[in-house]
């Protein structure tokens, strides 16, 4: 049983297409501590495939304002031209860390900040990016699944993005997934050590 006080809070934060999906599912299966994802909770329409509790909470509007207005996120957001709601419950990350899990919060940088001004969370927080704006702009293309409006929309919001690296303890360039999530196990690792002394 791990003692519920070594359990820590983690965010990954970064632009889109930086590969912090890969590099955290990867995490999830490659590192030995004990690690538990999120599950945030959304007021759109599962896609296909995608589980209820497993994928996110999927919520009706009215559920998701009701809880909102009981201060029951950690952060939550409106993402504009969609009018879907997404947001970070603050029971998934109480349950992960009175389990003594270390969960990991994969958010947005604005999202982020928000949760990073809860100072009693104290969050291990790193931000991954794949080396520059113009590998991120190689990587967006190299996906094909974007029209040009959104590959243009994706980097303005990564280059105002990356403008908050220093708010984060960790920069973490994803030159290549496998070096990268051993680098984030490593400095997780350390920062369990560093709690057993």
């Amino acid at each position: 049983m791990v003692e519920p006080s070594a359990a820590r809070l983690v965010i990954i934060s970064g632009p889109s297409g930086a590969g912090k999906s890969t590099v955290t599912r990867e995490l999830l299966a490659e590192c030995s501590l004990p690690l538990r994802m999120s599950v945030s909770a959304t007021t759109r329409a599962p896609r296909p495939g995608e589980q209820d509790g497993k994928d996110y909470h999927f919520l009706d509007h009215d559920r998701f304002q009701t809880l909102r207005q009981d201060d029951a996120f950690l952060e939550c957001k409106e993402v504009f031209g969609l009018g879907h709601w997404y947001g970070t419950l603050k029971s998934e990350v109480t349950a992960g860390l009175q389990n003594g899990q270390w969960v990991i919060l994969e958010i947005d940088v604005q999202g982020a900040l928000d949760v990073m001004r809860h100072t009693d969370l104290d969050p291990i927080t790193m931000f991954i990016h794949p080396g520059g704006m113009k590998e991120l702009e190689k990587r967006l293309r190299a996906r094909g699944t974007e029209n040009e409006q959104a590959i243009q929309s994706r980097l303005e919001t990564a280059a105002s993005e990356m403008r908050y690296v220093d708010r984060y303890q960790y920069e973490i360039v994803n030159g290549a997934v496998p070096n990268t999530v051993a680098q984030v196990c490593q400095i997780l690792s350390d920062h369990r050590e560093l709690h057993a002394c």
